[in-house]
């Protein structure tokens, strides 16, 4: 009895993760920015923060949750090639001499990174597609919106 109990446990624990790792995430702005959509390779440099200013001058932020927040895994995975660890070095280094305008920010919730994002003009962000409000706007990845077949972040 207690073995099948921890067993049925173990299985919904181990389903919850998989979920977490699954959420769709999209690509937001701050309202300034005079972007609408993003070619992938783009949107690699603007997360690697290879991309310092807009067409409009206008600093690149890129906001982010923590690169070891199960959500972040395929964004780690699919735009990033890279382990967690040389993320959080990447962060590291990019935001090196550059405390009044820092090229990677990280916030602990999808809340506050679209605060971040709607706050913070030049900004851009990854959080996931039901955490979005009318404070951001949607940037399209590749010529595709969040949730149509073949967008970059789709969590499955």
């Amino acid at each position: 009895m207690l073995r099948q109990r921890f067993l049925c446990l173990f299985i919904f624990v181990l389903s919850g993760a998989s979920l977490a790792a699954a959420r769709d995430l999209a690509l937001v702005s701050n309202k300034s920015n005079a972007v609408a959509a993003v070619t992938v390779p783009d949107l690699v440099k603007i997360c690697k923060a290879q991309t310092n200013r807009w067409p409009d001058g206008k600093p690149v932020t890129f906001v982010m949750r923590s690169p070891s927040a199960p959500e972040m895994k395929m964004v780690l995975e699919k735009v990033y090639g890279m382990s967690e660890r040389e993320v959080n070095s990447l962060i590291v280094t990019s935001n090196h001499g550059r405390s009044s305008h820092p090229a990677i920010l990280i916030a602990t919730s999808d809340e506050e990174l679209v605060n971040q994002v709607a706050s913070t003009p030049g900004a851009v962000g990854v959080v996931d597609v039901y955490s979005i409000n009318s404070s951001v706007a949607v940037v399209k990845i590749a010529g595709k919106l969040p949730l149509e077949p073949g967008y970059l972040l789709h969590g499955n």
